[in-house]
């Protein structure tokens, strides 16, 4: 019995191993027969192939075990869609419907897929339809399945700019031989293939951004010459080419930062320093021993690299030289910016969301910045403006005012460069200056509304024009809040100058030679760069500091705060300074041309204003742009005074003169004449012939350009 027993336990023992080996099988075949459905595969390993990836028609058609005896379906089309059948029928379907319609990559083909790999929304149309809809690609690179083939195929194309050519989850870089080197201010960078259409993982660089990286470039020289060694802050690094000129140009009078949150970017920012002979500094929470550099071995050609998020990085350290760089608007940043930078540190940012600045899209303003704006004829002063009210009332909730040293709007971009003075005195100066603008819309005259919190019965009465009392309705508009201080300071402008003419930056010298002139309301032309022997020394808080014979107000200081005397001394200049503030806005001369009338010439008006008793300069914002603090009336009426008529000729009675035949000195007496002709038509009640006169000899044209 004993032996019996146990021969019943050996059997019972194998059966229990047999159930639990055919369990393990079943486990073990059903996600075999899921990896031709479900994409969810760990990253960690190369990734199966879909069975719609194939390399050869043949292939696919072994996948389907075609015979002819018997009825097989296709293995990419669920049995709703395509049922089984004969070897015939079958190779034509694979080959018209699937292979036909592939996308090819690397010896690959993608066929379409209508498998249930993709979830479908629910449809009342039909079966056929759901279907239809149901039909997709899966990418060979990634575990993406998209329907149409064209957008495959640029999916495939943005995975080889960016260097992704692997079937595996994992980013896989471009060799380097992929890379483009491009040189700029005698610094080399590399960049991807895709760098002028970059997508949202890559970096990007834009050569078009040549003269904003000059001017910035001249800010931050300059305050490297009032003390040294100043931290700097490249926030948004991409390429690492701004820091580079930074760390390259100026040496050991700064300390270089360059960060970004991309992962890509920071190898690409390490790799373009070794391009440059440059050490890096990594950050301490990477652990890359062979890069890493001590502190006892910083010298002047180290530059960190951080990998981290611009408001943590401003937020834990503190910098003298800010400068922000995102991909559209900086509002986002700048409340970390102002919270940790230094005493008469400076913050640069540059804002490239120019349709919601130029009042493109004017929802986007106010969301973004607060501000009411329309499209007007001085609209980059009026971005301008509104990115530096932005910025102050940023500073102002950090107790901390501004002084705007420089304001740039061209085309691509809004510059912005700010020296922070901290204190609460400071900051509810530079907050009064944030005011509402009172914008007539017919004539486009425009005043900034008066200091004050009573509230006016007739607010039109501030602007200067009488378009409400003779027309109809509401004549004006109410923008802002704007800033209404200066845009420039001049000291710092022509140091700037002397910066970009000293390091050879070409390009930025007419900017800043127009924008110098423009801060002082002039129409000087010829700027004296100021050899070293020109130079003299000026002392503020003990420092002595080489200074042009030109008055340029530096502010400088041993430590970080500065004393109660010179703080009372930079108020007393900047009230003995304000009375030669420029003027704000500008008028276009072609915007308020005389119609059938030739202006004068850019410049010759420009005498002609300063002649009348008035401030006039040009402005980098519009090129046929007047900055001057003339009405608009006056200005219109010296534009009338000095223009001349389109044609001459034609008239009533007498010969026809030809241009040629007339002198320049002739023709306005001759106008004159005309008028004084008319005017006495009309007193004798004859005026319907004194306008038939007028019109038969100056007939409707629009002024030459």
């Amino acid at each position: 019995d004993g032996v019996v027993v146990s021969e019943k336990v050996k059997s019972n023992n194998l059966d229990v191993s047999e159930l639990e080996a055919e369990e393990k099988g079943a486990e073990e075949e059903r996600p075999r027969e899921s990896d031709s459905n479900i994409l969810d595969v760990s990253s960690d390993y190369p990734r199966d192939k879909h069975i719609s990836i194939q390399r050869h028609l043949a292939d696919l058609e072994k996948l389907a075990d075609l015979r002819e005896d018997e009825k097989k379906p296709c293995p990419l089309c669920p049995e709703e869609k395509f049922k089984a059948c004969y070897s015939h029928k079958l190779h034509r379907h694979l080959q018209n419907l699937h292979w036909k319609v592939s996308v090819e990559f690397e010896g690959y083909r993608m066929c379409i897929c209508h498998l249930s790999c993709r979830p479908v929304k629910p449809n009342l149309v039909g079966d056929q339809t759901l279907a239809k809809m149901g039909a997709h690609y899966h990418c060979i690179i990634c575990s993406a399945t998209i329907i149409r083939r064209t957008d495959m195929i640029g999916h495939i194309n943005r995975h080889v700019n960016k260097g992704e050519t692997e079937s595996r989850f994992i980013t896989v870089r471009a060799p380097k031989s992929s890379y483009e080197v491009v040189k700029e201010s005698a610094t080399d960078v590399q960049v991807l293939p895709n760098h002028s259409t970059p997508q949202k993982t890559d970096s990007y660089f834009n050569p078009k951004m040549k003269l904003n990286r000059q001017l910035i470039f001249c800010a931050l020289a300059v305050l490297a010459g009032e003390r040294k060694p100043i931290e700097c802050l490249d926030a948004f690094g991409a390429t690492g080419i701004m820091g580079l000129q930074w760390a390259k140009h100026l040496r050991s009078s700064v300390k270089v930062t360059i960060n970004d949150c991309n992962e890509n970017s920071v190898t690409m920012i390490k790799e373009n320093c070794h391009l440059n002979k440059m050490k890096v500094k990594l950050n301490i929470k990477e652990e890359d021993n062979d890069e890493t550099v001590g502190d006892g071995e910083e010298n002047s050609d180290t530059i960190e690299v951080t990998k981290m998020d611009a408001n943590v990085i401003m937020h834990l350290r503190s910098f003298d030289f800010i400068h922000l760089d995102p991909f559209g608007t900086s509002v986002n940043y700048l409340d970390s910016a102002f919270r940790n930078v230094r005493n008469l540190g400076i913050v640069s940012l540059t804002s490239t969301d120019i349709s919601s600045l130029y009042a493109k899209a004017q929802h986007v303003a106010l969301r973004h910045y607060g501000c009411n704006i329309v499209r007007t004829e001085y609209y980059k002063e009026l971005a301008a403006r509104t990115v530096i009210a932005a910025v102050t009332r940023a500073a102002a909730r950090c107790n901390k005012g501004i002084e705007v040293l420089l304001a740039v709007a061209l085309e691509h971009f809004v510059l912005v460069v700010v020296r922070v003075l901290r204190g609460p005195t400071p900051a509810d100066d530079s907050a009064k200056k944030v005011r509402y603008l009172i914008h007539c819309q017919w004539c486009e005259e425009r005043v900034f509304q008066k200091e004050g919190n009573m509230v006016e019965e007739n607010p039109y009465q501030q602007l200067p024009c009488d378009c409400h009392g003779s027309m109809p309705g509401k004549t004006a508009v109410l923008l802002g809040p704007l800033w209404s201080g200066a845009l420039f300071n001049t000291g710092f402008l022509r140091r700037m100058l002397l910066e970009a003419v000293q390091y050879g930056l070409d390009e930025a010298q007419p900017l800043l030679k127009t924008l110098v002139c423009e801060a002082e309301c002039t129409t000087l032309k010829h700027f004296s760069t100021h050899s070293p022997g020109d130079e003299s020394k000026q002392e503020e808080c003990g420092v002595y500091i080489k200074t042009p014979n030109t008055s340029a107000e530096s502010y400088l200081v041993h430590g970080k705060r500065k004393s109660e005397e010179v703080l009372r001394g930079a108020a007393k200049r900047q009230r003995a300074e304000h009375s030669a503030e420029h003027p704000p806005f500008y008028y276009n001369i072609h915007r308020h041309s005389i119609k059938g009338m030739n202006m004068p010439k850019l410049n010759k008006f420009l005498n002609y204003l300063s002649e009348a008793g008035y401030r006039v300069s040009r402005t980098h914002f519009d090129p046929m742009g007047v900055r001057t603090n003339a009405p608009l009336a006056q200005f219109k009426t010296v534009l009338m005074k000095y223009s001349t008529p389109t044609y001459v000729g034609a008239q009533a009675e007498g010969p026809v003169h030809l241009p040629g035949e007339i002198q320049v000195g002739e023709e306005v007496p001759a106008a004159a004449e005309i008028k004084v002709e008319e005017a006495e038509l009309a007193e004798d009640g004859k005026s319907g012939v004194g306008t038939a006169v007028f019109t038969q000899s100056y007939p409707t044209h629009c002024a030459a350009d």
